[in-house]
């Protein structure tokens, strides 16, 4: 059916596979493994459709803080710039696109994607992102990198011809990890 309307097997298992590592690597973050400092105003994130309000760990960009937008920006000028282009997807629920930012590698265009999923993280870095030591293990490769209270999980997965090169965001702070652990629990109880 899927080659049928022109969609890969394989290509549409990667897709699944990245909208699995994306909701991984929330599970991750609200379980606390997630190597932010997990510290916040306690300002709550905005209701869905709504302007953050300013505070760290709101999704805010007031003194020096950054937004999803700010954030999303500076993950694709880092990425273009080491070669990458970005396949549009919509993994992030709208209500937690205030806390979340998942940028993910169009795989098809991807030339040498190992170099360029390195000079990312090399760029982010020098952008002020604080790096935590890279975990590499039989094709997988996980960075983490910290920055006014966002963490950017950057995750290279090469293996038999299968690849996913993701950069996904998320803002620690305890209004956004609310909504995660809402969410969490909306889709637990949906199944």
């Amino acid at each position: 059916m899927r080659e049928a309307i022109g969609v890969s097997p394989a290509r549409a298992r990667a897709r699944a596979w990245t909208r699995a590592a994306a909701a991984a690597g929330v599970v991750l973050l609200v379980a606390g493994c997630g190597g932010g400092s997990g510290e916040g105003t306690g300002t709550p994130a905005p209701p869905p459709g709504t302007t953050a309000p300013a505070g760290a760990g709101a999704g805010a960009q007031a003194a020096g803080g950054l937004d999803a937008a700010a954030v999303s920006r500076e993950i694709a000028a880092a990425a273009t710039a080491a070669g990458f282009t970005e396949e549009p997807s919509d993994d992030v629920p709208p209500a937690l696109r205030s806390c979340m930012v998942s940028w993910q590698v169009d795989d098809e265009k991807a030339a040498d994607s190992r170099k360029s999923y390195d000079d990312t993280v090399a760029a982010l870095a020098e952008g002020g992102w604080k790096r935590s030591p890279t975990i590499d293990r039989k094709g997988a490769v996980i960075t983490s990198l910290d920055k006014s209270g966002w963490t950017v999980k950057a995750g290279h997965h090469s293996q038999d011809g299968f690849l996913v090169v993701s950069f996904i965001a998320t803002d620690n702070g305890p209004g956004c990890q609310k909504l995660f652990q809402e969410d969490l629990e909306k889709n637990k109880n949906a199944r």
